[in-house]
Parts: structure tokens; sequence; C-alpha cells
């Protein structure tokens, strides 16, 4: 998939750029309500900042995605282009109609526009689903919001299924694992001496992270039993991490990017009374660990 930053593209009288199918969003998390609005396009238009990151910065949710991650998933959704706009306050500025005739038209060529039916877009968000399937110039595709389990699917309410350690109910609605990345960093060997050593993530702060506790997961194409939080059994002083233990995996992964894919919750993180204690039931994590990517895979 090619990634294009709008500013790139040249803006060309109407009917001399693209053409191109475009769905337009700001596809946090990627989840299935957006897939559907992605689907049968061959360009996707998103914003990067979030545009509340730049408009309500007091009011913008922990995300989801890195914008790597939502470029990978969007990807892989047999999407040719990722356009991506550099969100600021010039780009909010333009009207409604300079959105279309500027950016539609006038530089992606757009003969489709597939949006959600929550979309808003243009200075004050004067731009509707209404007021795109008015415009002559392309096919306005508007997408109801989708449901699984009696439920609408929404970035907001996955952040918050993640949050309470839900990770099999969020998979539901992202329809696919949830996902979180991070460079490997050293840690105090305490797993490497209690005989699981682990592959330590300090999470990004403006990214969701799931709530404290133990998950089943996979991360470099090895189960892994996950602990998220700050390991109440000894006193660090350590803020949160993400420690993983790949299971039958020994290779050094420090300075390396390590993406985990959470399948399940298998317990809260707990103090325990001796390290004997622990080590004992990370033993039994690891073994629900096992049987649970033997039925699970990303």
């Amino acid at each position: 998939m090619k990634v294009t930053s709008l500013p790139d593209l040249p803006l060309l009288p109407p009917g001399e750029a693209g053409p191109r199918n475009v769905a337009i969003g700001t596809f946090d998390g990627v989840h299935i309500g957006h897939r559907e609005v992605i689907r049968d396009s061959d360009a996707v238009l998103t914003f990067e900042p979030h545009p509340l990151a730049v408009l309500h910065p007091q009011a913008l949710p922990k995300l989801l995605t890195s914008f790597e991650q939502k470029r990978d998933l969007i990807g892989g959704l047999a999407v040719e282009e990722l356009v991506v706009i550099p969100f600021d306050r010039e780009f909010a500025s333009k009207t409604a109609d300079e959105f279309v005739e500027q950016v539609l038209v006038g530089q992606l060529g757009a003969t489709q526009v597939s949006i959600g039916e929550n979309f808003r877009f243009g200075k004050k968000a004067q731009g509707t689903p209404e007021f795109l399937s008015a415009r002559p110039e392309f096919e306005t595709r508007i997408v109801p919001l989708v449901e699984a389990l009696g439920e609408t699917a929404s970035s907001s309410h996955i952040r918050g299924l993640v949050a309470a350690g839900d990770v099999a109910h969020a998979a539901e609605f992202l329809g696919g694992p949830f996902l979180l990345e991070g460079e490997v960093v050293t840690g105090d060997q305490r797993g490497r001496d209690l005989g699981f050593p682990t592959a330590n993530i300090v999470p990004d702060d403006s990214l969701v992270v799931p709530g404290h506790g133990v998950y089943a997961a996979w991360a470099h194409g090895h189960p892994a039993a996950v602990n998220v939080g700050v390991r109440p059994t000894f006193e660090t002083g350590r803020g949160l991490l993400v420690e993983a233990y790949l299971i039958d995996y020994d290779a050094d992964l420090y300075g390396e990017t390590l993406r985990v894919a959470f399948m399940e919750r298998l317990r809260g993180e707990r103090r325990f009374e001796s390290a004997e204690a622990l080590v004992d039931q990370m033993r039994k994590d690891v073994e629900q660990t096992r049987e649970i990517c033997a039925k699970k895979r990303p």
C-alpha cells in the first residue's frame, strides 16, 4: 500500500485528478464499522494527528492505535493508497465546500466517497453525509453504524472494554485482537531470575493499555503470557510496564519493536506472599496461555 501525504498531491482542475474511490475517516482502531466504510475503496483518507488533538486537546481520549498500527491495519484491507492529512489549525479552517472542491475533487479526483453515518467535516463540522450526497461530482456511500453482540461498534466503546481488561470482547468489535506495540527496554531482570525472562515495554501514554492483569497473547510469532501493571509482589518503584514472557523463545529482543496481540485475560494482578508462590502461579499462567493460543491466533 502506498502512503501519500495530502500536500504532495497537486491541486488540479476538476476531472484531471484520480480517479479514486475514497473512504474518509479518523479510523482509530480500524474496527468492524470502519472496515465496512473502507470496503471496496481503493484509497483511504485519514487525519494525523487525530483532529481532537488540535481542536480540543483536553477532550482527546487515549487512542486504540498509533498511526503506524493504523497504517498496517488499513494496509491489510486490500487498499491501494493511504492519503494522510497533516491536520492542523489551518486545515481545520477549511469550509465543507473547500474540503470537497480542493481535496476530494481537485487533489484526489474522487468518483465515489464512503463515510460513516456520523462523519462530520469542515469548519465547525458543517459538512454532513447529506451535504456530500448532494454533490454531483461523485457518488456518496453512507454506511450505517455496525453492530456486534447487540451493541454498536465504536472506538469509544472499545476503549472502555480494553481499559477494563475485556480484550476478548473488544476483539469482537475490532475484527481482530487488540494490539499494543513498543520498543523492548531493559528491565530489572526480575523475570529472568525467576526463570521467566520477559520482553518489557513502557507503553505510550497517549494510547489505551489493557487493564492491570495477566493475559494470553501472541508476540513475535510465539504465544506469550503478558503482565500489565506495576508488579505488586516486588517494590520496584516502576510505573506501568507491559512484560511479555514469550513461550519457547529465548533470543534477545532489546531495542526491537515488539507488537503484542492480546487474546484473553487470565486473571487480575495481585500480590503473592513469596517469590515461590508467584513462580507457581506463573507456571499455571503459561500453561493456560498455551491452551488458549493453541485455539486462537491473531
